[in-house]
């Protein structure tokens, strides 16, 4: 089988259950954003020694992020018909090991950050960045056609954790943060 089938040369793509839509489909420009993040999350792991602390937790949530976009991919009337489990507990996930990396840090997390300082750092506000531009782009395709709110959930949490990741490779490098501003419900204290 060749990996060219030419079905998209007139701007078209199928959705699960064979379903044509135009490849600036809101569910396509949702799930196609999602397909990057992943691609960043790959590049992150690729710049990580390969027992990185980091690697099998990275893993899990591109595995999740697959089985996110199959059901971003699959119109209502098909849902019954996609197999792939939906994130459910990914929220959950997300927040241990949230609490376990800001437990860590030798500051709390309360300010907000110029992405950069090392490389790992600076992959994880990418990765951080592209999430919160899936999210908007989740709530318009939530508006039209619902999504599972385990999806919308995890979705959320995962910037948040790219967040404390940036963080966490900062301080293991040794270097300082960039601080912009505090956070807003953090100021005045």
């Amino acid at each position: 089988m060749k990996i060219y089938t030419k079905t998209g040369d007139r701007g078209q793509t199928d959705l699960l259950g064979g379903v044509r839509v135009n490849k600036d489909d809101i569910r396509v420009d949702a799930y196609g954003t999602f397909d990057e993040v992943n691609s960043f999350i790959g590049l992150l792991r690729a710049k990580l020694d390969a027992k990185h602390q980091w690697q099998e937790k990275l893993h899990h949530i591109q595995v999740e992020l697959m089985n996110t976009m199959s059901h971003l991919a699959t119109p209502t009337e098909f849902k019954d018909k996609n197999t792939m489990p939906l994130p459910d507990n990914m929220d959950k996930f997300c927040e241990q090991w949230i609490d376990e990396i800001e437990s860590n840090l030798s500051s709390r997390s309360d300010h907000f950050i110029l992405p950069g300082g090392n490389e790992v750092s600076a992959l994880c506000h990418v990765v951080r960045s592209q999430l919160r531009k899936g999210e908007r782009k989740l709530t318009s395709l939530h508006r039209t056609y619902p999504v599972e709110r385990s999806i919308l959930f995890f979705i959320n949490r995962l910037s948040d954790l790219f967040f404390s990741l940036s963080r966490a490779a900062m301080e293991e490098a040794h270097l300082p943060e960039e601080r912009w501003k505090s956070f807003l419900y953090n100021r005045g204290k």
